[in-house]
């Protein structure tokens, strides 16, 4: 049994949210057809429940005990506070925030209080802002409240379903380095700062937030491609060995980015994962760790 920290909902309202942006011919269901049927992927049905039922199907077939999901624009927050408080327990609702939008980081504060989610994802590259900025400060004021988690993205972005529904890509890496987590996170020691993708090719940057500061962890998520940005090279295997000696067995968190049908959970990565992970010589103990208990503990799961 694996708890994985990283997934997307992607409900209709995600869907639905950029098609309407979209400058696409057409109205926006007729965008959305378009671009699921070039991608090869499905659109989920409109209501809340029947997709939660599709995702809960997968975590039973895959043996995946718990699931952190986030909703990808703010607009689909409610879908996904509604499918995490339907899943008995099965999963865990994040929210996007972008902290310069006015009244953003009340209304996660307002959640958070409500208990209806465990945290937040920013993305400062698509956003432009830098979480140790004074934009950021409110959010983290309320996240520190209820020791919560901020996921932080960091370095390279690629929002798919943005490409394909022709929307411009804004994203600034420039805004998302790793380095900027620092006196925020130790500004707000009771927040638990989440860097994903082993910091998205900011990846010796990651590792020296993680040295610095023990309440920054990072995520495992994604096919991690941006290995290929590295000089020299690394494998994933090398990467685990990086991390393991500077975060520990207890700061890295395993996570998937799984998101659309039909690929559903994506095993095939975490596969790819334990096979990094055995080959870098980690034990069961530091695996069980990484896999399922670093994130029970971070969630307070049983």
């Amino acid at each position: 049994m694996v708890v994985d920290v990283h997934s997307h909902f992607f409900s209709s309202g995600y869907f639905r949210t950029l098609a309407a942006q979209s400058p696409l011919p057409g109205d926006p269901d007729s965008r959305l057809a378009a671009v699921a049927a070039k991608a090869g992927f499905e659109l989920p049905p409109p209501e809340v429940p029947a997709h939660l039922s599709r995702w809960i199907a997968e975590l039973d077939r895959h043996r995946v005990e718990h699931l952190c999901t986030f909703a990808s624009v703010p607009e689909e927050i409610p879908a996904v506070v509604e499918a995490a408080a339907l899943s008995r327990g099965r999963l865990s609702a994040f929210a996007l925030v972008n902290p310069k939008t006015a009244g953003a980081a009340a209304r996660a504060r307002t959640l958070l209080a409500e208990r209806r989610i465990r945290g937040v994802l920013v993305f400062p590259a698509l956003h432009h802002f830098r979480i140790d900025g004074p934009e950021a400060r409110e959010l983290l004021e309320a996240l520190s409240e209820h020791s919560a988690v901020a996921f932080v993205h960091c370095g390279i972005l690629i929002v798919r379903l943005r490409d394909l529904l022709g929307l411009p890509r804004v994203q600034d890496p420039a805004w998302a380095n790793p380095l900027s987590l620092i006196p925020a996170a130790n500004a707000f020691p009771s927040v638990r700062f989440v860097i994903p993708r082993f910091g998205a090719g900011f990846f010796r940057e990651a590792l020296m937030a993680g040295a610095q500061c023990a309440n920054v962890l990072v995520d495992t998520s994604s096919s991690n491609s941006w290995v290929l940005t590295q000089e020299p090279r690394l494998r994933l295997r090398d990467v685990f060995e990086r991390a393991l000696e500077v975060f520990g067995a207890d700061r890295i968190l395993f996570g998937t980015d799984s998101n659309t049908f039909p690929s559903g959970w994506r095993k095939d990565r975490c596969d790819e994962q334990r096979a990094a992970l055995e080959a870098c010589g980690a034990g069961l103990p530091e695996q069980e760790r990484i896999f399922s208990g670093n994130a029970k503990r971070l969630l307070g799961l049983p």
